[in-house]
């Protein structure tokens, strides 16, 4: 294939901070994912790299990541899931002559499990000249019953949906690049990235083919995270 719809190399960038009891499944997940691309029939499958960024951890999350020794790790101490992701991306991008669009850049988290489709269906928008695709995210069983009813009330995870997640997004790294990375922040960088590709008018899809699962825990690691959504939405139903 040649084009703006080529793919040849697929990075995956996990920010980690003291997650040593859900990044099991994160990265059992990602292992399936990861083999489904090799399945794929008709063409060649892309180099798939992930990185583990272990950012401030003081549990045994970086201990867990070394018993997936097909993945890689590193650590930082931004203590910011912006400059986590943005360090992943660098750690497996180093050069900016590296951005270009037959890399694909997906991000998730290290408290939520892909499916096994996530990486083939990215990597077939991807190669139909797509070059950001936004994904949903549905929260585990950690989120009570009543947490559950208002978020079902809530969203319609639908083709064409209205989310931005950086636990389910896709990107091309020619335009990841363009559109200025990750910012160092804590909190929204998945929000401030998409609003910069879209300033670039970048082809994009929002699907539901590929949920995450994610942590319905009200009690997260960064402060405008998923959790605090999910904690101000339960507070806002409280008489």
């Amino acid at each position: 294939m040649s084009g703006r719809g080529a793919i040849d190399r697929i990075i995956v960038v996990v920010p980690a901070r003291n997650e040593e009891e859900l990044l099991p499944r994160c990265l059992a997940a990602l292992a399936v994912a990861v083999e489904e691309v090799g399945g794929v029939a008709g063409q060649a499958p892309p180099v798939i790299d992930v990185v583990v960024v272990l950012d401030r951890c003081s549990d045994g999350t970086a201990d867990v990541a070394s018993e997936w020794p097909i993945f890689a790790s590193i650590e930082t101490n931004g203590g910011a899931v912006g400059v986590a992701r943005r360090a992943g991306v660098r750690h497996l991008v180093p050069t900016s002559d590296q951005f270009t669009s037959a890399t694909w850049i997906a991000t998730t988290d290290a408290d939520s499990a892909v499916p096994p489709n996530w990486l083939t269906v990215q990597l077939a928008f991807a190669r139909n000249s797509i070059d950001l695709v936004l994904g949903t995210v549905i929260p585990d069983d950690g989120l009570s019953d009543g947490s559950r009813e208002r978020w079902d009330a809530q969203h319609r995870l639908v083709e064409g949906h209205t989310y931005v997640h950086g636990a389910n997004l896709g990107v091309r790294a020619d335009r990841y690049l363009h559109a200025g990375e990750f910012a160092c922040v804590d909190g929204h960088e998945d929000v401030r990235l998409v609003s910069a590709l879209r300033s670039l008018r970048v082809s994009e899809i929002r699907t539901e083919l590929i949920p995450v699962l994610t942590s319905g825990r009200l009690a997260g690691r960064t402060p405008e995270g998923f959790a605090g959504y999910l904690r101000d939405q339960a507070a806002e139903a409280t008489p």
